[in-house]
């Protein structure tokens, strides 16, 4: 393996249509370019969100590998293309096994392929589960930012779920300007509530943290609720529930009955991909037989055109775009490239003539 650096030949141009050198980007280099960084990646994630929503992207739907013999496990392929400055294809390969949590292991786990505009090979695999949790975590900060505002700006957070994501959301919320009076947390798995909240009093929180016995008693308790579940199908029923208008990150998906999404304003980041794969919108969206429900996306907040409500619960459900993750890999890739930092693996294209 070699090092390539930035004065170096990069992807090729339509000009010069060589193969690009292929490259590994570890784990470690990801953390270590994305940490402290979290201002900059919301920006991009929301810049890159909007050329998706203007049409300036290619994001298929994502495709589900499940296991009859497993039925909680899957494997997600996520193929996309973005356009203008970022100007890459690819596809992020991401597994979830919520059986891992119970040995100490991430649930989920990821690579993600990035393949140069003009020639279409691949040149970086890049390790994604830390870029799967940085888009998914900077979308959510972004999410709250703009649906909190026009409304009194929440002041309890509280997570159901207490997992990896919930730490990412956590900080991304602290690092762009949040700060929240208290903390709750439930999850039905102890070591994980006690393992979160020990995270919490490392890096400090401006008020108490508080564990909850129920999911009842931390909603009701909170004005900003995070969903970060390995929920496969709804287990929070109860409209009541929500009755003090709560703004909810619904980020796991399928946490929600239907009678609750029915009886919130529905903002997603985008209703095609949103209404799939059983999750609580579409299962809304089955049992009426219509997107009535849905008010708008997030895209529609940004630009104006929406205006969450202040008397109802506001549920923001991303179904999580293809889109996001190549931008952070590529802003990944990029910086690497620049710090003189990317491991090329050397002879990776190796029957490059067509006869010989």
């Amino acid at each position: 393996m070699t090092t390539l650096r930035a004065t170096e030949p990069e992807p090729a141009s339509s000009a010069d249509a060589q193969v690009p050198p292929f490259a590994v980007i570890s784990g470690r280099q990801v953390d270590r370019i994305l940490r402290g960084r979290e201002h900059r990646i919301v920006g991009l994630i929301e810049d890159t969100y909007r050329a998706h929503c203007a049409g300036e992207s290619v994001n298929p739907p994502s495709y589900f590998l499940r296991f009859p013999d497993r039925p909680s496990d899957r494997i997600i392929a996520l193929p996309a293309s973005i356009d203008g400055a970022i100007g890459v294809s690819g596809l992020k390969w991401i597994s979830s096994f919520p059986g891992n949590v119970r040995s100490g292991l991430p649930r989920a786990s990821a690579v993600l392929i990035l393949n140069d505009h003009d020639t279409g090979y691949p040149f970086a695999c890049v390790e994604s589960s830390i870029i799967s949790a940085t888009r998914t975590a900077a979308l959510a900060a972004s999410a709250a930012d703009w649906l909190s505002r026009g409304r009194a700006r929440p002041a309890r957070l509280g997570f159901v779920g207490a997992g990896l994501i919930a730490r990412y959301i956590h900080t991304y919320l602290t690092r762009t300007g949040w700060s929240f009076d208290e903390i709750g947390l439930h999850d039905v798995s102890a070591d994980s509530t006690a393992g979160f909240r020990g995270y919490l009093e490392r890096v400090g929180t401006a008020g108490p943290v508080r564990v909850h016995d129920s999911a009842d008693e931390l909603i009701r308790s909170s004005d900003l609720v995070v969903f970060a579940t390995v929920a496969g199908r709804p287990h929070i029923t109860e409209p009541a529930w929500f009755a003090h208008n709560p703004l909810v990150l619904h980020v796991s998906l399928r946490d929600l009955a239907p009678e609750v999404v029915l009886s919130a304003c529905n903002v997603l980041d985008d209703v095609d991909h949103c209404l799939t794969a059983n999750t609580s919108p579409h299962l809304a969206e089955q049992r009426v037989g219509h997107r009535g429900f849905v008010h708008g996306t997030l895209d529609d907040v940004m630009g104006g055109r929406l205006t969450p409500p202040r008397d109802r619960p506001v549920v923001f459900s991303p179904f999580g775009l293809g889109v996001l993750d190549l931008a952070v890999g590529k802003f990944v890739y990029d910086e690497a490239l620049r710090a003189g930092d990317l491991t090329v693996v050397d002879g990776f294209f190796h029957e490059l003539r067509r006869y010989g």
